[in-house]
């Protein structure tokens, strides 16, 4: 037996990416976001169209997808509300967005030169993807006005401890804990690790049904 509903989201669960760009002024951005997939080589972003990231990579930048663990989660809820753009759309403006120029300063995370793109990586994350934008395509219409973003990952940069040993090529399932928002809550190895920011800002209602917990024990 089923329940037929309409829900306010679809964020079934994806890893949580921070997606680093550069702006028209040559400084950095960085933005988390959670709706990603992979196929081969390539990876697909599903952008709001009035985000900065967005604009950078219509401008042509480059990006890296910075893959974040689940002991990053307080770094990136730092994130959950802000945005590069001086101008807030009313929708961002209505949940309490703000801008901050200086992303990864206002999250306590550490800029790193890539090798082939212009973006920087995020040092604390232990899965780095270089890419290059290849298409945009609108996304979503009639109900959001998004962005789909092809990119291709032309350089990988993994811990040397998610390696399979033994191997140059095959990451460990088991040794590796991505940082999962799952309806807009925050979720590693199943297990809910703190209030979030942007939930509260998309007014859902999840703080009756999950029980809070101390996060620095949730991560071992």
């Amino acid at each position: 037996m089923t329940l037929v509903i309409d829900p306010k989201v679809f964020y079934f669960g994806t890893p949580v990416v921070l997606v680093s760009s550069i702006n028209e002024d040559g400084s950095p951005n960085l933005a988390p976001m959670s709706s990603a997939w992979w196929l081969g080589r390539s990876c697909m972003l599903g952008l709001d169209a009035t985000s900065k990231t967005t604009e950078n990579l219509e401008r042509g930048s480059d990006c890296v997808l910075n893959l974040a663990d689940s002991e990053m989660v307080d770094a990136v809820d730092r994130l959950a509300l802000m945005t590069g753009s001086r101008v807030l759309p009313e929708h961002k403006a209505q949940k309490g967005f703000e801008f901050e120029p200086d992303k990864f300063g206002r999250a306590g995370l550490t800029p790193l030169a890539s090798d082939l793109v212009s973006a920087p990586r995020v040092a604390q994350c232990r899965v780095q993807l270089e890419a290059r934008v290849t298409a945009i395509q609108p996304f979503g219409a009639p109900h959001a006005d998004a962005r789909a973003v092809e990119v291709e990952i032309i350089r990988t940069h993994v811990d040397p401890d998610l390696v399979v040993p033994g191997t140059v090529d095959h990451i460990d399932p088991v040794q590796w804990d991505p940082l999962i928002m799952k309806f807009t809550e925050f979720f590693g190895s199943a297990v809910n690790l703190r209030p979030s920011t942007l939930a509260r800002g998309f007014g859902m209602m999840h703080g009756a049904v999950l029980s809070p917990t101390d996060s620095s024990a949730s991560r071992r």
